[in-house]
């Protein structure tokens, strides 16, 4: 069973010359989900982890149940204004334009180890935001987990000081 037979492509969305991965062709699959988070649990469970991050919306899907698999606990990153309690928050630039994600002040305990996760590493920018809050609120990230990389995006020279996991890459 070839994880990537479960990502549909779909060409020139959401502009022109953009060749989208659209993972919910694997998320409605089961059997094909709990192997792509056992997949990644395999990749990171020799790291020391405390909690697991997840930026909204995808992350959530990614991050949530990898947290359980690992047992630990998740931490949701969350667009400006959508968490009720006191937050901090940073804005990063997007592929298509600008946007703020933000955390609970309490989330994390300072020293704690967390891991970033995700379902798709591209330009780098919602991720290194991710790791900025982590460590603002001071977290130590041990590494970022993905289900898909796009190589050609060069999102992992952002990360230069995290490990990256990736299960999938593609080229275009």
């Amino acid at each position: 069973m070839n994880l990537k037979d479960y990502i549909r492509v779909i060409p020139d969305f959401p502009e022109q010359g953009i060749s989208f991965k659209d993972i919910t062709t694997l998320l409605k699959d089961g059997a094909m989900y709990k192997k792509a988070i056992d997949e990644l649990k395999e990749l990171v469970k020799h790291l020391e982890i405390d909690l697991i991050a997840g930026p909204e919306a995808r992350g959530f899907v990614v991050g949530a149940p990898l947290a359980y698999a690992l047992g630990v606990g998740f931490i949701p990153i969350r667009k400006s204004g959508k968490l009720p309690y006191e937050t901090i928050e940073l804005g990063y630039n997007l592929e298509y334009g600008k946007d703020s994600l933000a955390m609970h002040t309490d989330a994390i305990e300072k020293g704690q180890k967390v891991l970033i996760a995700d379902d798709l590493l591209a330009t780098g920018g919602t991720i290194s935001t991710s790791v900025n809050l982590v460590r603002q609120l001071g977290g130590d990230v041990v590494g970022a987990a993905f289900l898909i990389e796009l190589d050609q995006l060069k999102g992992r020279d952002k990360l230069t000081d995290v490990e990256v996991f990736s299960l999938l890459s593609y080229e275009d």
